[in-house]
């Protein structure tokens, strides 16, 4: 089970339960959602006389009858853009939209009005032009989008930066191009998850600070060399992905933090010597394979976790776990 749709569970159980009918501004717009998504078979529930916030699949309200969560899901039969208007649902906290695979296009310019937003996950898709959101911020104040296996490509707009709660930016699987915009993430642990674009130039310094948990930008174009800002000893990242990008630089020296536990540098052009400082870190996943690394890897401590195939593919690694060095060396 996805992140998104574990957020939205504990959502439904924290959120505070609704007696009262739901918002008439958020039944219309979900009613224009429905008719902009072709009158799906799935959304046949949601009619003019009922009440919203009992609508399947879930739309989630508060107290007040305003809705906060909504997961739209396994929709085969639709062939639309992303709909305009989600975007008119303005007490909106959590957004799903998942297995929908004819969804296509844009996400809508509408999307700047849902403000309470924390959570972005639009993944597995094809977008293309701005997507805005954020993250997870304990479970009486969850706020998720997610849109998930349609067809939405085009750059990341820096205007999602203006959202003021983005903590947690997924939108991994698309065909998004350009270079990463800065700052598009706020408040402390953060998510930036960019996986499987298209996305080219070097990844922004801002992105290696204090609040930062995951890091996952692997199979994109990424050039450059990130170690100064994101490998320094006093980053609390928890899991760092840049594999499968066109990275250099040079390893040798670079002291990467304690509390790693996953780092996957495979499929780059990084060169020089394994950095002894990875003989202090307890990692669960280490990746540097298919690089341009050289010389005799370090020995000792944690190293011994680590298999051959973490260190295969290079220049002249040499050492436990791959052969011996020779004596030239």
């Amino acid at each position: 089970m996805s992140l998104p749709l574990l957020l939205l569970l504990l959502y439904v159980y924290t959120a505070p339960s609704s007696a009262a009918d739901c918002d008439p501004a958020d039944r219309a717009a979900l009613l224009r959602v429905k008719a902009q998504l072709g009158d799906p078979v799935r959304l046949s529930a949601w009619q003019p006389s009922t009440n919203c916030c009992a609508w399947d699949p879930a739309v989630i309200c508060d107290a007040a009858g305003r809705v906060t969560a909504l997961a739209l899901y396994s929709l085969p039969d639709v062939s639309a853009r992303v709909p305009p208007a989600l975007g008119d649902l303005a007490a909106l906290e959590i957004l799903q939209v998942v297995s929908v695979p004819g969804m296509s296009g844009p996400v809508p310019a509408s999307f700047a009005n849902l403000t309470r937003l924390r959570d972005l996950d639009i993944n597995g898709t094809s977008i293309s032009g701005p997507v805005p959101g954020s993250l997870l911020a304990g479970a009486t104040k969850l706020s998720t989008l997610a849109i998930a296996n349609s067809k939405l490509a085009g750059p990341i707009p820096a205007s999602l930066a203006a959202l003021p709660n983005l903590r947690y930016l997924d939108l991994s699987g698309n065909l998004l191009t350009g270079a990463i915009p800065p700052g598009l993430l706020h408040g402390s642990f953060r998510f930036l998850l960019l996986s499987s674009n298209q996305l080219t130039g070097e990844i922004p310094s801002g992105y290696g600070d204090d609040d930062v948990d995951t890091i996952n930008l692997s199979r994109n174009q990424l050039t450059g060399d990130p170690s100064p800002f994101l490998f320094g000893i006093t980053k609390p990242s928890a899991k760092i992905d840049l594999s499968w990008n066109a990275l250099e630089f040079d390893m040798t020296g670079v002291r990467f933090p304690h509390h790693l536990r996953f780092l996957d540098l495979s499929h780059n052009r990084i060169r020089g010597r394994v950095a002894k400082s990875l003989m202090d870190v307890r990692l669960e996943h280490l990746d540097v394979s298919y690089n341009e690394l050289c010389g005799e890897i370090p020995a000792g401590r944690f190293m011994s976790a680590h298999g051959a195939e973490c260190y295969a593919h290079n220049r002249c690694l040499c050492g436990t776990p791959l052969p011996p060095c020779s004596t030239s060396m």
